[in-house]
């Protein structure tokens, strides 16, 4: 280490005016000063030559005595006043020789922080004037300053100011003090521990004793995004370039990353095999599984082998960062690939789900979905079974199974089937509660008459709810004994309030019938105690077909007349159009089916009989007419 020039020796005593002294050249725009000698007995010769020698080893040429001859002497004498200043001046640029030869850029000093201030640490270099270091050499990565008022520092003096004082370096004292140390960390290969202190282009500041610069692309074995997080942290990297001359340090930590890499590598090879059971960190996650560090090497745990049940995503069993024991399903050498599982280091729980969830058992568990045909319950891990909508509840108007349960629910429920070899089981919930369809039969017995109101009309019927749960269907067959009603809307309204009666029950299918026309007398009954074949009934023609013509021989009754029966007693056809009112003879009749067959042309026959009765009594001859003679004459005719 070089020693702090003493300022006391920079100061001249006083001249012998027998010794030569010399001057400074002085700059180009000003004429030489010289000065005049003056005698002093106790000059020291030492003292003078010494500081001659310093100025005229570097600085400008000095003036010999024969330069300072009596030839010279017309110039007029200096005052005191300007021997003193000039002999300041000199003072001052002796020192700054002395202090340019004391402290080249190589040599450090050792100074005292005096104070801190918004831009420079005010050191105590033992010089005239204090030194000044930049304060942004000495914060660290928060930007709070390392220094403080009395702490020692080492520095090295790059120049002097010209507004007074010296400008240091402190962390070219740093790198000068460790350039050893990291000469020989390259040499050597070694690792050094330093501390990320800041971000600049394209990568990161290390300190390690002195500022090293780590590109992004040497951070870690994969790229990285957020270069920020490593700010602060304490990293161990590689000297892989320097520049002594420049300052220059280039480090990397990929590098000792990808050796500790290729050794764990190796390790887990030789205990890497299909079946084995190994320890290792999550790495990453995707939608479709984890990848685990096992040591150099990475697996792919897939999520259907990571638990017995079913996983929405692979972060709803583990994070990234977890350490877990996994075993080796697969081992593909050439491709270096791994495929692993969790879920086989447990029993299948499907096994005996058999002999543990036996049919009708009530069993509790946590509901973790619900679909739009139903819920799935949890009830252990791994062993998850399906609440069919229609298993919910007794009633058949439950709009969606949200309604009754969301995830998260604890619900109770009862086994209804298990089939181990698909993992399915059946759960319900309506069995918890009384069947209302047990007894309903007991409670609306066939005929009684119930009131309701319209919940739905479809196409063949109408949906009476009679009670909470409990729906009867009134087809459109039973809605009027009177008018062939073609939808269930031309009678009912939604929402309406009716009274009907019960028709029938099945509790096994849940069904209960229901009639509103049976609140009304049975017109057909009434019609088949009133009438006979043969009867001659007044009939309007509704409606015609091809095959014959249907008409209105009662109130709500009808009846069908063929065409072969629409002639008239000579077996000419007789017209039916829609609105005509004539008679008819019923020819046959059938209550089960409610069916009635007329007929025009056994109206006419009857009719054309009589006529010819009639004709045939009229008294054409005295004889006696025999029932053989009418017979005869009417086969004749």
């Amino acid at each position: 280490m070089a020693h702090v020039l003493n300022p006391e020796q920079t100061e001249s005593n006083p001249l012998n005016t027998e010794l030569e002294f010399p001057t400074l050249e002085a700059p180009p725009e000003q004429s030489e000063p010289t000065v005049e000698t003056t005698s002093n007995p106790e000059a020291s010769f030492e003292t003078t030559a010494h500081a001659a020698e310093q100025a005229t080893s570097d600085a400008a040429p000095v003036a010999t005595a024969e330069e300072l001859a009596p030839e010279h002497h017309d110039e007029p004498d200096l005052s005191m006043e300007d021997f003193a200043a000039a002999l300041e001046s000199f003072d001052r640029e002796q020192a700054a020789e002395a202090a340019a030869q004391a402290f080249d850029d190589s040599a450090i000093v050792t100074g005292t922080v005096i104070k801190l201030t918004d831009k420079h640490v005010v050191v105590d270099v033992g010089m005239k004037s204090e030194g000044l270091i930049p304060i942004e050499q000495v914060v660290d990565h928060a930007g709070q300053p390392t220094l403080k008022p009395g702490d020692s520092v080492d520095v090295v003096i790059e120049r002097e100011e010209p507004e007074g004082g010296y400008l240091l370096g402190y962390e070219k004292a740093k790198r000068l003090r460790v350039w050893d140390t990291v000469e020989k960390a390259h040499n050597e290969k070694t690792a050094l521990t330093g501390t990320v202190v800041g971000r600049v282009k394209g990568g990161l500041t290390v300190d390690i004793g002195i500022k090293a610069f780590l590109p992004g692309s040497q951070l870690e074995l994969r790229p990285v995004r957020n270069l920020d997080a490593y700010i602060g942290q304490p990293i161990q990297v590689r000297v892989i370039k320097l520049n002594k001359k420049r300052g220059n340090v280039v480090v990397s930590r990929k590098e000792i990353l990808e050796e500790q890499q290729s050794e764990r590598r190796s390790h887990t090879l030789e205990h890497l095999e299909e079946g084995a059971i190994l320890t290792g960190t999550v790495k990453n996650l995707t939608d479709y599984g984890a990848f685990v560090d096992l040591g150099g090497i990475d697996g792919l745990l897939h999520i259907t082998d990571m638990s017995w049940g079913r996983l929405t995503h692979p972060r709803d069993l583990v994070n990234v960062g977890d350490e877990i024991q996994v075993k080796v399903l697969k081992f593909d050498k050439d491709k270096q690939r791994v495929s692993l599982g969790f879920k086989q280091l447990t029993p299948d729980p499907w096994l005996d789900a058999a002999e543990r969830y036996p049919i009708g058992a009530r069993v509790h568990g946590r509901v973790l979905s619900v679909t739009d045909y139903g819920a799935f319950v949890e009830l252990e891990q791994g062993i998850e079974g399906l609440v069919h909508v229609s298993e919910m509840t007794w009633s058949k108007r439950m709009k969606h199974p949200s309604k009754l349960v969301k995830p998260g629910d604890d619900v109770e429920t009862v086994i209804l089937a298990v089939n181990p070899a698909d993992r399915r089981i059946s759960l319900g919930m309506k069995q918890l509660l009384d069947n209302p369809w047990e007894h309903l039969a007991d409670k609306y017995p066939t005929g009684a008459t119930v009131e309701g109101r319209v919940r739905n009309l479809t196409d063949f019927g109408a949906f009476i709810e009679i009670e909470d749960g409990i729906d009867g269907l009134v087809h459109v067959s039973n809605l009027s004994w009177t008018k062939r009603v073609k939808h269930p809307s031309e009678v009912l309204k939604k929402g309406e309030k009716v009274r009907a009666v019960v028709l029938g029950v099945e509790p096994e299918n849940r069904r209960l019938s229901l009639g509103i026309k049976q609140l009304q007398p049975d017109v057909w009954e009434t019609f088949f105690a009133q009438h006979r074949v043969g009867d001659i009934v007044k009939g309007k023609v509704l409606r015609t077909a091809q095959f014959g013509a249907f008409v209105e021989i009662a109130e709500g009754v009808e009846g069908l007349c063929h065409v072969s029966e629409a002639t008239d007693g000579h077996g000419v056809p007789v017209k039916l159009e829609q609105g005509k009112e004539m008679d008819f003879k019923i020819i046959r009749l059938n209550p089960e089916e409610k069916k009635v067959a007329l007929s025009v042309r056994a109206v006419s026959g009857d009719e054309a009989s009589r006529a010819d009765v009639e004709a045939y009594k009229q008294p054409v001859s005295s004889s006696t007419t025999t029932l053989g003679d009418l017979v005869h004459w009417k086969r004749e005719k």
